[in-house]
């Protein structure tokens, strides 16, 4: 097996993270569409920030370093296709929570099945030992992050 560069970004360890973060993304929402839920890969910015109780437009767009006019288009589309509903805050009558419906929590399970399936293959891929020296180097790089940096 050769491991030498075969994609344009070469050796760049950022690149490299990126690329593969892409194409694991893609494959997740591919599964997805694949389970019947359509959908596009920029929803999953929605998907993996909103809390099962529901989750402020402006926390979303934070946690998914994006601008809230950004964030609004992915949950307007996803409000027509059926995956979430604006519902009003308990602790504040003027703000809006999104928060998934029973179609946008049956989405997010289609998309941790389809995880697991991408774990189960990238141990195929890498082998077990690999696999988990990878994790080990992402968990390192996160610990190093700066503290107001992260979710």
């Amino acid at each position: 097996m050769s491991h030498g560069p075969k994609h344009p970004a070469g050796e760049n360890t950022t690149a490299l993270l990126g690329l593969a973060y892409s194409a694991l993304g893609h494959q997740i929402v591919d599964g997805v569409v694949a389970a019947g839920y359509p959908q596009r890969a920029a929803h999953s910015a929605v998907f993996a920030h909103t809390d099962l109780d529901g989750t402020r437009l402006g926390e979303l767009a934070r946690r998914a370093k994006m601008t809230p006019q950004a964030m609004g288009e992915l949950v307007d589309d996803l409000e027509q296709l059926g995956y979430v509903i604006r519902s009003p805050d308990p602790t504040d009558r003027r703000a809006k929570l999104v928060v998934l419906t029973p179609t946008g929590l049956d989405c997010v399970q289609a998309a941790q099945r389809t995880i697991v399936g991408l774990e189960s293959h990238l141990v195929d891929l890498l082998g077990e030992r690999r696999l988990r020296g990878l994790q080990r180097a992402l968990h390192d790089i996160l610990d190093h992050e700066e503290p107001g940096r992260r979710r």
